[in-house]
């Protein structure tokens, strides 16, 4: 999005850049794909639509997340596209679980949602979620929405996450955490070397043009942070 390479929701598209290209993706890509080889393999997956920060932005925020339920003994959730979130596919069970030393937990909402929480560190509190089919036409406004409005968080800053088998590495503008089950380590990048060195080798994208980002990453840095102690 910050390199304003239009995304949707088309298959072809996806398995090309994730598969052929070796990239990543939002959820509607990550967890389309996973979606599309479940059913390939056999396993029975219901698109439901989610809502990242529900709790705070209320109804507005439904269709912003893809969520996958999967049917085997009992409900499973697999989600790989909530970016530091779960590492893997949990019981659609309330209550607290654990996964790699990081603290999770499903909750039953009193209007009949299900919310997410994720642990500490992360960077998004929550995300709902009913257990109905998806509105196909909500994924796709969303989509066009998240990487168009001037609101978006994925427009107002460059975001970059990966599960790794430590925890996570996160890269949110000119801010590198690496998080981990016993804290956050955090560093602020100073240069365009840092910066494209970080891309291609933490999270291995390896796209020429992302060097031309960095002139926009200080000016958004700036604008937040200028009038306040560091």
């Amino acid at each position: 999005m910050q390199l304003q390479h239009p995304l949707d929701l088309d298959i072809d598209r996806i398995y090309e850049k994730i598969v052929i290209s070796r990239r990543g993706g939002w959820c509607y890509e990550m967890n389309g794909l996973l979606e599309w080889v479940l059913q390939e393999i056999g396993f029975e997956v219901k698109r439901v639509n989610g809502g990242v920060a529900r709790s705070i932005r209320g109804d507005a925020s439904m269709g912003n997340h893809l969520v996958l339920l999967v049917r085997l003994d009992q409900t499973y959730i697999a989600d790989v596209g909530f970016g530091d979130g779960s590492f893997d596919p949990f019981p659609l069970t309330e209550g607290p679980f654990e996964q790699r030393g990081f603290n999770f937990r499903l909750e039953i909402l009193a209007d009949g949602y299900w919310r997410f929480h994720n642990h500490e560190n992360g960077g998004a509190p929550s995300f709902d979620f009913k257990e109905d089919p998806a509105d196909e036409q909500l994924f796709a406004d969303q989509c066009q929405y998240l990487q168009t409005s001037e609101e978006s968080p994925f427009v107002m800053a460059f975001i970059a996450q990966q599960c790794v088998s430590s925890g996570y590495e996160v890269q949110l503008g000119r801010l590198a955490r690496t998080i981990r089950p016993g804290g956050v380590e955090a560093r602020v990048l100073e240069t365009e070397a840092e910066f494209v060195e970080r891309m291609q080798g933490t999270f291995r994208l390896n796209i020429p043009e992302v060097s031309k980002l960095w002139s926009g990453i200080l000016d958004r840095h700036e604008e937040i942070f200028s009038d306040k102690d560091l």
